[in-house]
């Protein structure tokens, strides 16, 4: 009875595992467009595509690389930022039909501020790649009051406007294995 519960308890841990290594390139690529729709898609071009590869063996240190058909990426490494492992958002869930999450962050070429890269491994086997960086500026009210009347002088700056290195980024990209490496 005791070899039984054993046995029972060592599967319903196997089954707990995620196995995450059939998401690793081995000398193929991850690619695919970014979602079109422009209610979730901010500073990405509806054309732009993204590629990745991915270690699945080195998830907490070099886990790939990303380019991107806009020129934001060109091999970019991913970075992995140490201290989720230990955190929660490690453990990061939503929606249905992903294996695991993982945020990484990601320099762009031109030395912007990084944008933020969550990659949901997919159970059909694809990848889907979130990109998100900054937020719009905030909308500077103008208070008016009946005492005296809104100058150019008097009346509040309006909130400056984002650089083009940090203009804010969001798309979702749906990714699929291809053969070979990314151009």
């Amino acid at each position: 009875m005791r070899r039984l519960g054993l046995l029972v308890l060592c599967a319903a841990g196997a089954l707990g595992c995620r196995d995450t290594s059939r998401f690793s390139s081995d000398g193929d690529r991850f690619e695919g467009p970014v979602v079109k729709g422009g209610f979730v898609r901010t500073g990405l071009g509806e054309d732009a595509r993204l590629c990745m590869t991915l270690d699945t063996n080195h998830l907490q240190d070099a886990p790939g690389n990303i380019s991107s058909t806009d020129g934001r990426f060109k091999d970019t490494p991913l970075r992995s930022i140490p201290q989720i492992w230990h955190d929660p958002l490690s453990t990061l869930n939503f929606g249905e039909g992903r294996v695991q999450n993982l945020i990484y962050s990601a320099t762009p070429v031109d030395g912007g501020a990084d944008v933020m890269v969550v990659i949901s491994l997919m159970e059909s086997t694809g990848i889907e790649v979130r990109m998100l960086r900054s937020a719009p500026p905030p909308a500077v009210p103008v208070q008016v009051t009946t005492d005296a009347p809104v100058t150019p002088s008097t009346a509040p700056a309006p909130a400056p406007a984002p650089s083009p290195t940090s203009d804010p980024i969001f798309g979702v990209f749906t990714l699929k294995r291809q053969p070979g490496s990314c151009d």
